[in-house]
């Protein structure tokens, strides 16, 4: 017992020479452990990343949620119409119409999405409108369009000359190969952390180039394309959307990180899993390419692909907009 009184006593004493009290200890110990957290920081799919990682940064510094930045930032490749895999100038589908994709989840598990939507230019605007404004979190096709138009997005032709010519060319033939890095790059997806420490993610795409008329992929899907839990981390997909709702990918990503993988060895257990799941079926992997991105809730990112080629951009603290290369299986 007179151990114990001395040792509380001493304590005592040492904390007044210091003048710090417990609470304040534990106070400057929270503050450390934040400091480690590497925010704000945006990632986003392919080279045409870095064009939209410039605008959703600026949102970040403003200070402005996540959620915020992703829908500004995926809306600068909609918007573009030489990006010939998303939004505007998107290349069709075999019938000549250009459909498209989207979906949006913020930091408190809020989710919106369309699917099989045509004549409008931002999909991922009107995914948060249907996140914000219906009790739905899906709306598709004509829906999709109606609810579009009553919101007051503004009904245009998506088809350009460009994608127009290149559909008559292609339909010569009508020979469905998509190309490796190049149809298979169809999607822009983004996940970014924000100043308060929020995750939040974006996803769209025109889908693959010449698919079946009413053909939909991943990234509209809510744990395939896109998935995002607050507690633990986030991550996208891009490629072959058929091989990814498979294993509902950007989910399993998540849920790896939260089992304490980092960012990259997630990415790259969740490709290890369709690949096996692609020599079940002995699918050829020659035209298949799957990339995932993830970003967990300290701003450690990582990336891994099925085939090399991939590459994802990132806006970090060092305010560098960077384009990394991805490791891949083959």
């Amino acid at each position: 017992m007179s151990a114990r009184r001395h040792f509380i006593k001493t304590t005592s004493l040492l904390l007044a020479s210091l003048a710090i009290n417990p609470k304040e200890i534990f106070a400057q110990s929270s503050q450390t452990n934040q400091a480690i957290i590497q925010k704000p920081i945006v990632l986003s799919t392919w080279r045409f990343g870095l064009k939209a990682n410039e605008i959703a940064w600026k949102k970040l510094q403003e200070e402005s949620r996540a959620i915020d930045a992703v829908e500004a930032g995926v809306r600068v490749i909609e918007s573009d119409p030489t990006e010939r895999s998303v939004g505007y100038g998107g290349r069709p589908d075999r019938d000549g119409h250009v459909t498209l994709d989207a979906c949006i989840m913020d930091e408190f598990a809020n989710i919106g999405s369309v699917a099989f939507l045509e004549h409008i230019k931002n999909p991922v605007s009107v995914a948060r409108a249907v996140m914000e404004k219906t009790p739905h979190v899906m709306l598709v096709g004509d829906g999709a369009l109606e609810f579009a138009i009553d919101q007051g997005f503004t009904k245009e032709n998506l088809l350009t000359e460009e994608s127009e010519k290149e559909w008559k060319e292609w339909l010569k033939t009508a020979d469905y190969q998509p190309k490796v890095n190049i149809e298979n790059h169809d999607t822009i997806g983004m996940i970014a952390l924000d100043m308060h420490g929020n995750l939040s993610g974006a996803c769209t795409t025109s889908g693959m180039a010449f698919k079946m008329h009413g053909r939909v992929g991943d990234s509209p899907l809510i744990g395939a394309g896109l998935y995002v839990d607050n507690e633990v981390g986030a991550a996208t997909a891009t490629g072959h959307g058929e091989e990814v709702i498979r294993v509902v990918g950007s989910h399993l990503v998540v849920e790896l990180m939260r089992q304490g993988k980092s960012p990259e060895d997630a990415c790259k257990e969740a490709i290890e899993l369709i690949h096996k799941k692609l020599k079940l079926r002995n699918k050829n992997i020659d035209n298949t390419q799957i990339g995932f991105i993830a970003l967990n809730k300290n701003g450690e990112y990582g990336a891994f692909a099925l085939q090399k080629g991939f590459n994802y951009a990132v806006f970090n603290q060092q305010d560098e907009n960077i384009l990394i290369e991805v490791e891949s299986l083959f």
